[in-house]
């Protein structure tokens, strides 16, 4: 189990037609209770998916009773009309939970995700979703495995992630596998639990833990539009954690969902982690990692097997971070190839065959430190991307 670990939750995940696959396109995620808390981190890009617009809407009211998740089509840059299936499907949701229990459920504590390909969203789209929410609903399980597979798009493989705390516990899905970039990362997440926190001390938490990981996946420098992290809090264990420990937890679960969209980014070779130490500031060794995550020179060079540090002082040369380049020194999975802005080790001394690949750069500015995660750039990305309309 994944997001019905904690106490109070219940899921379903159904295939409507969505894909052409036939695979399960559409999840439901509902907070049973007995409290209902709730927090959400939305992508950074201006341009957004209509349920996106329809979630921060529902964030702004209160905690979010339920969630529900498409895959199979975006629902972006579809006008009044996508923005009209978001609402009609927080509607529909409603009114199958109200159905269901006998209690009045609002629409508007109904978040609302979709993923897949932006301008996807017409009446037949709208129909498949609309129509089967009371399927899914009724399909809901404490005990449900099903729901994590209903997100995926090009994923090859689920991503899940639990915690086990003292009486208490989390559980988390995500999908992600290309457009892997900061402002989230290209994907959904769901995040559960059962502590008994307020909405307050879970937005600081969520925000401190996708600031350390999602935001620092980097994989191919694509943002996408509909991304949204969601944590959702029953009160079910009765146990409220402290907010360090809490936080510290969903760090973890966190970073295990973002090495797991890493290891499937899209056609990826090498999961590539860029460690920038001895900065001046976080942000500069952020924006140093990142410099050298988004150079393709760099990525082809690691596709190939080569350990090209040169490339790695020409990217990190065009940020505006405070460090002297002829100071820098390069290591590639251990071993240190240039030394002080020139060369220090044999090249052939280093192997880049494994999938994991370390990059360690010592910029010996500071004493601040972070880590990109990327990939390399390899035909099957360039094959997978150049086809996926078609």
């Amino acid at each position: 189990m994944t997001v019905t670990t904690p106490l109070g939750f219940r899921s379903a995940g159904i295939a409507v037609g969505l894909k052409s696959t036939g695979k399960p396109d559409l999840a439901l995620v509902v907070n049973d209770g007995p409290e209902r808390a709730s927090a959400a981190v939305f992508t950074s890009n201006r341009a957004q998916a209509n349920p996106i617009l329809w979630s921060r809407k529902v964030a702004q009211q209160g905690p979010a009773h339920a969630i529900i998740l498409n895959s199979g089509g975006a629902n972006c840059f579809t006008g009044d009309f996508g923005y009209e299936t978001a609402r009609l499907s927080a509607e529909a949701v409603a009114a199958a939970l109200a159905g269901a229990s006998g209690q009045d459920v609002d629409s508007e504590r109904i978040l609302v995700c979709s993923t897949g390909l932006i301008g996807t969203g017409d009446q037949a789209f709208r129909d498949k979703i609309v129509g089967n929410v009371p399927a899914l609903a009724a399909a809901l399980s404490d005990t449900d495995i099903t729901a994590p597979a209903a997100i995926l798009t090009t994923d090859s493989v689920e991503k899940t992630a639990v915690h086990s705390g003292d009486g208490w516990s989390i559980g988390a899905m995500a999908k992600g596998a290309g457009m892997l970039a900061p402002g989230l990362a290209t994907m959904l997440v769901v995040i559960t639990t059962d502590a008994l926190l307020d909405s307050d001390v879970l937005d600081r938490a969520l925000r401190s833990a996708t600031a350390g990981s999602f935001d620092r996946l980097d994989s191919d420098g694509g943002m996408s539009t509909p991304d949204q992290a969601t944590l959702l809090a029953s009160g079910a264990s009765a146990e409220a954690p402290e907010e360090e420990v809490f936080t510290e937890a969903l760090i973890a679960i966190c970073d295990s969902l973002a090495a797991q969209l890493q290891a499937d980014a899209e056609g990826a070779g090498h999961d590539i982690d860029i460690e920038v130490v001895g900065a001046a500031s976080v942000s500069d060794a952020i924006e140093v990692g990142r410099s050298v995550a988004r150079n393709n020179l760099f990525k082809t060079a690691i596709f190939g097997n080569d350990p090209n540090w040169g490339r790695v002082l020409a990217a990190i040369g065009t940020t505006e971070a405070a460090f002297d380049p002829y100071q820098v020194d390069v290591s590639f999975n251990g071993i240190r190839l240039c030394h002080a802005g020139a060369p220090d080790r044999p090249v052939d001394e280093c192997d880049l065959t494994p999938r994991k690949t370390h990059v360690r750069i010592e910029l010996f500015a500071g004493d601040d430190t972070a880590t990109i995660r990327t990939n390399d750039l390899t035909h099957d990305y360039v094959h997978e991307n150049s086809a996926y309309s078609s």
